[in-house]
Parts: structure tokens; C-alpha cells; sequence
């Protein structure tokens, strides 16, 4: 049994008959892995046709979106503008009715003085105290200077009569009480 060639044979029986079962045990999963060889590349034939379109559309996609969002904040700017435009007219509307009401009112207080006036006694007359034009002496120089005087109005008597001239309820209320 020392006989070299004999292990020498044995072994190389042994190493083909190893290589037997491992090619047999490795051909099944040669196939499979040929298979998902061949799925991987029509995935990626797939991918290769599909995807260049798909990014695309989406490139596409966000320019429209960008496009949108441009409309909208437009939109947004111009509705914005429109909003203004019609507080500021609603706030001439306002001013010019308060305008309208006050003159409205100045015309009925005015109205109603002019009614009262016109409706009132007249002051007799005495005739005799007066000369006619021709018949008056004229005035001397101190008589003049006092006739100024008494005209004149101080500063603060003009303001205080002035006073109630925006105030239409402040009209009628001296109205009422100079009757």
C-alpha cells in the first residue's frame, strides 16, 4: 500500500469527483444567475429608454410650476392693487359724503337763517333822526378815528365768532338761541 501512484490516482479521483459534485451543485445557480443577468439588462435597456423622458417631464414639470407660481404671485400683486384702489376710493367716497352732509347741513342752516331773517319785524324807522346825504355836516377828523374804533373787532372777537364755522351743529345751537 506504500504503492505512490496509487494515492497519486486515488487523489486525482477524489479532486475530479469533488469538481463533479461542485459543477453539478453549480450549474443550477449558473442558470439563475444567467437569468437575473439577462432581467438585469432588459431593466436597464428599460431604464435607458424610459428614464430620459421621465426627467424630462419632470424638468418640464417645475418650469410649469415655476410659470404657475410667476401667475399667481402676479395675481396675488394685481388683486393686491385692485384692493387699494378701492379702500382709497371707498375713502373719497366717505370724504365726499362728509362734505356732502356738512354742506347739506350749512344749506339748511343757512336756509333756516335766511328764513328767519327774512320772516322777522323790521325795526321802525324815525325819519327825523336822520339828514339826508346832502344835508349831513361832514365828519371831523376825531369823529372818524372814533367811528374806526368802534368797527374795529379785536383779534379775539373775530376768532370767537369764527369759532363754531366747521361745526354745523354749533351753527344751528347759535341760531336757536339768538331767538
Amino acid at each position: 500500500m506504500i504503492d505512490p501512484l496509487f494515492w497519486l490516482g486515488l487523489s486525482l479521483l477524489l479532486v475530479a469527483t469533488s469538481l463533479t459534485a461542485v459543477l453539478v451543485a453549480a450549474i443550477p445557480t449558473l442558470q439563475e444567475l444567467a437569468r437575473a443577468a439577462r432581467s438585469a439588462e432588459k431593466l436597464f435597456d428599460t431604464l435607458s429608454r424610459e428614464l430620459p423622458p421621465t426627467l424630462e417631464a419632470i424638468r418640464v414639470t417645475g418650469l410649469e410650476l415655476t410659470d404657475l407660481t410667476d401667475d399667481v404671485s402676479e395675481g396675488v400683486k394685481s388683486a393686491n392693487q385692485v384692493v387699494k384702489q378701492v379702500d382709497q376710493s371707498l375713502d373719497s367716497a366717505r370724504k365726499q359724503a362728509q362734505n356732502l352732509q356738512v354742506g347739506t347741513r350749512s344749506i339748511f342752516v343757512g336756509a333756516k337763517a335766511a328764513w328767519r331773517n327774512f320772516t322777522r319785524q323790521k325795526p321802525t324807522r324815525r325819519t327825523g333822526d336822520r339828514l339826508p346825504s346832502n344835508e349831513k355836516p361832514p365828519l371831523t377828523l376825531r369823529e372818524r378815528e372814533v367811528l374806526k374804533q368802534e368797527n374795529r373787532r379785536s383779534k379775539a372777537e373775530v376768532y370767537r365768532t369764527n369759532d363754531g364755522y366747521n361745526d354745523a351743529a354749533s351753527w344751528e345751537n347759535n341760531f336757536d338761541d339768538e331767538d
